[in-house]
C-alpha cells in the first residue's frame, strides 16, 4: 500500500471514530450551555453554515444564523424549524460591509443582549478541479480574511461574560499551512515572521495580503513563491490562521469571567457548493470539529488549529 492509500486509509478511520463519537451524548457537567446561549453563524443560509447550525441548535445552543441575501436566510430558517429545530433565528449580513456588520450588532446588543460562540463560516472560493485563477483574488481575500477579521472585531464587545469563556470559531484550511510539505509560500524568512506570535501583528499580515495582490495585478504573483494550487484561497486563510493566532495572544490577557478563546479549523474538502460539489467528506463530517470546538467543556484551549477533532501544526 503506497502512502496516498495509507493517508486516505487513516482519515477514513478517523472519520468513523468521530461518527461514533458524535453519538455520545455530553454529559450534564460537560454542558457549559443552555439555550440562552447565542450562537452566530456566518453564511449559515447552506453548507458547512447551515449543517454547523444544525448541529448546535440539536445540541440546544440558540443559533443566529445569517446570509447576505434576507430571503434565502429566512428560508433557511424555516427548514430548520419545521425539522422542530425551533431556538433558529436569521438576520441580514454582509461581511464586506461596514455598514451591514453595525446593523447587525446593535439588532443582535438589542435582541439577546449579545453573542457567546461566533462562527465565522462566511467565505468564497472560486477555484475548482485544477482550474487556478487569481481574476477574482481581490474578492477573495476581502471576504475570507478581512470579513473575518471585521466580524470578530464588532463581536467581541458583544461577548457575554461567562465563566466557561467565549468562543470564536473560525473556519479556515490546510491549504493555508505555513509549514506544509505542499503549497506553501517559498519566502522562509515570511514564514519565520508570521509563525512567531511574539512579533506577528496585523500590519504585517496586510503588508503579505497587500504585496500578493500587487502581484496579482501585475501578472508576477506566479514566480513570487505564493502557493501554487488555489493560491488566492490559500492565501487568504493563511492569512485568517494567523490572524487566529494573533488574537488568542491578545485576548489571553483578558481577566477570568471575561475570557475568549479563538481557533480555527479545517472542514475537509466537503461536498458544498464552494467544491463545486467535488469534495470527499459530508457537510455533516465537514462541520463537526467547528461544533466540536464551539462547545469544549471548560478547558482554556486557544490560538489553535484543528482538523478532524484533533489539532495540527500552522
Amino acid at each position: 500500500m503506497g502512502h496516498k492509500e495509507k493517508s486516505k486509509e487513516r482519515k477514513e478511520k478517523r472519520l468513523h471514530e468521530i461518527s461514533l463519537l458524535r453519538t455520545i451524548p455530553y454529559s450534564e457537567h460537560q454542558r457549559w450551555w443552555s439555550k440562552e446561549t447565542i450562537a452566530v453563524v456566518t453564511g449559515g443560509n447552506r453548507g458547512i453554515g447551515f449543517e454547523i447550525s444544525r448541529q448546535l441548535l440539536d445540541h440546544g445552543v440558540t443559533v443566529v444564523l445569517t446570509s447576505r441575501d434576507v430571503s434565502v436566510g429566512i428560508e433557511s430558517m424555516k427548514v430548520l424549524q419545521e425539522g422542530g429545530l425551533d431556538h433558529v433565528d436569521s438576520h441580514q449580513l454582509d461581511v464586506l460591509d461596514s455598514s451591514s456588520i453595525n446593523e447587525f450588532a446593535e439588532w443582535l446588543k438589542e435582541k439577546y443582549g449579545g453573542l457567546d460562540i461566533l462562527v465565522n463560516n462566511a467565505g468564497v472560493n472560486f477555484n475548482h478541479g485544477s482550474d487556478n485563477s487569481v481574476e477574482n483574488a481581490k474578492k477573495v481575500i476581502d471576504t475570507n480574511y478581512y470579513g473575518t477579521k471585521s466580524m470578530i472585531e464588532a463581536m467581541i464587545p458583544l461577548m457575554k461574560a461567562s465563566s466557561a469563556g467565549g468562543r470564536i470559531v473560525n473556519v479556515s484550511s490546510r491549504l493555508g499551512r505555513l509549514n506544509g510539505k505542499r503549497n506553501r509560500i517559498e519566502n522562509e524568512e515570511l514564514r519565520e515572521k508570521l509563525s512567531n506570535v511574539e512579533t506577528l501583528n496585523e500590519e504585517l499580515i496586510h503588508e503579505t495580503l497587500t504585496t500578493f495582490l500587487q502581484q496579482v495585478e501585475d501578472g508576477t504573483w506566479s514566480t513570487g513563491g505564493w502557493p501554487q494550487t488555489f493560491t488566492d484561497y490559500s492565501v487568504s486563510k493563511l492569512a485568517v490562521n494567523a490572524y487566529t493566532r494573533l488574537m488568542a495572544h491578545k485576548l489571553s490577557e483578558r481577566p477570568d469571567g471575561e475570557k475568549i478563546y479563538i481557533n480555527c479549523y479545517c472542514p475537509g474538502w466537503v461536498k458544498t457548493a464552494l467544491t463545486g460539489y467535488a469534495g470527499s467528506v459530508t457537510v455533516e463530517q465537514g462541520a463537526d470539529t467547528g461544533v466540536w470546538l464551539s462547545l469544549l467543556p471548560e478547558i482554556a484551549i486557544t490560538g489553535k488549529f484543528f482538523a478532524e477533532r484533533r489539532e495540527i501544526n500552522f
